[in-house]
């Protein structure tokens, strides 16, 4: 390769790698804007403030049941079509769908709307994490998915800071980032791993159901969905639903639930940097992830023994909580290491949506605990169960750095 050949190379992952950041800091900042503007905006279009927190967790419910099904229609279209395909329709989706959300007057309109967005976001992270992974260097790709973490993550802190001024106009700007980030993805390229099979037919690309053929398969596919649940939990219950756990700790001050989403993705944002770091240092996915599950399982005990927390106590909480689950770029990065190239973006979409949706079951367990036990005895139930269910599947997957990542799954 000559020298103005290797600098053109590099300069086209360097784009690729900060689209792929840049999507991924729209697709957190949409995601998160329900969580943060729950209270506010379902107040403002009638709900009575008995029901806030019932009428919540059923839209958020029903947006994690689009990602569900996001996942799984984004993840083969990248196999089937191509990476570069999903970037765009997806991105397109959600834009439209929070535009939508900013003028809702109802509940049900509400809910719906949630739901398509659910579905666009479903294939933003997926897919840009397989292009970085099969472009970088199999020694250097860590660094990349690290980066798309830090930058990405910072969407839930531009979420919390737009929706001061209001519910609607926080929906409004997310789908006009969209559109923007539409516009810079015309100069991204393919896969050049996608590429060598597109035109392959004997390979079969994005069949689903492949990951079900075979139950060595199916468990290595099932164990990375469950390493990552916990961090759900801790975003989707603990920190979201705050204001309820302030009342149970005695806190001085009413918790703001839109304050602890902004430190702990500050916070995770933080976290996936020493996480992509520790990786690269020592070489192991597989120790990162398991160092992180404890941290995590500690800082949420922490938070559910922080009797008579203050505001200001709860946000530096609500920080260490996110760095202790600052794993999530790393644990998508295994997942896609995992599988073949016919089915890797099928894998690292549906995955990370999986555990998204999978906060409509532990929201389902959280519910029936609380029917036996009070807020704070079911947190910590709840996260015990969920970490020792994560580490168990850890210990069930292989190391994946410095895996070559050039071969596909036999049917």
């Amino acid at each position: 390769m000559t020298d103005a050949a290797a600098a053109k190379a590099k300069r086209n992952i360097i784009f690729l790698v900060l689209v792929a950041s840049l999507g991924y800091f729209v697709d957190i900042y949409d995601l998160l804007t329900f969580s943060i503007v729950r209270k506010a905006s379902l107040l403002d279009i009638g709900v009575k403030p008995a029901d806030v927190l019932s009428q919540g967790i059923h839209i958020i419910n029903w947006q994690m049941f689009g990602l569900l099904l996001g996942g799984i229609l984004w993840g083969v279209i990248g196999d089937k079509l191509g990476r570069i395909k999903v970037l765009f329709g997806s991105i397109l989706l959600y834009s439209i769908a929070n535009f939508a959300n900013g003028l809702v007057h109802d509940v049900s309109t509400y809910t719906i709307i949630r739901f398509i967005a659910g579905i666009g976001l479903a294939g933003e992270l997926g897919a840009g994490i397989t292009l970085v992974t099969e472009t970088m260097s199999k020694e250097k790709r860590g660094y990349g998915t690290m980066i798309v973490s830090a930058i990405g993550l910072f969407g839930a802190a531009a979420a919390v800071m737009v929706a001061k001024y209001g519910w609607r106009d926080a929906y409004f700007v997310g789908g006009g980032l969209g559109i923007v980030l539409l516009l810079l993805r015309i100069g991204t390229f393919e896969s050049g791993m996608f590429k060598n099979i597109e035109q392959a037919t004997h390979v079969s690309k994005g069949n689903f159901f492949i990951l079900f053929t075979n139950w060595k398969r199916f468990g290595k596919y099932l164990a990375c969905i469950l390493i990552g649940a916990p961090l759900w939990y801790v975003v989707g219950v603990l920190v979201t639903l705050s204001p309820e756990f302030g009342k149970a700790l005695g806190a001085k001050d009413a918790l703001n639930a839109g304050d602890g989403i902004l430190y702990s993705y500050i916070g995770i944002s933080v976290g996936g940097i020493f996480a992509g770091l520790l990786s690269q240092a020592t070489k192991s996915r597989k120790l990162t992830m398991c160092i992180f599950l404890i941290l995590s399982a500690i800082s949420a005990a922490v938070y559910l023994n922080a009797k008579g927390i203050t505001s200001q106590q709860f946000v530096w909480i609500c920080f260490f909580m996110g760095c202790a689950v600052g794993y999530w770029t790393i644990f998508i990065t295994i997942a896609a290491e995992q599988f073949g190239t016919n089915i890797r973006s099928t894998v690292a979409t549906t995955v990370p949506n999986f555990v998204r949706g999978s906060l409509i079951i532990i929201n389902w367990g959280f519910t029936a605990l609380l029917v036996h036990y009070d807020m704070i005895t079911s947190g910590y139930i709840m996260m015990a169960i969920l970490t020792v269910i994560a580490l168990f599947s850890l210990s069930q997957l292989k190391e994946t750095f410095s895996k070559d990542l050039d071969y596909v799954e036999i049917s």
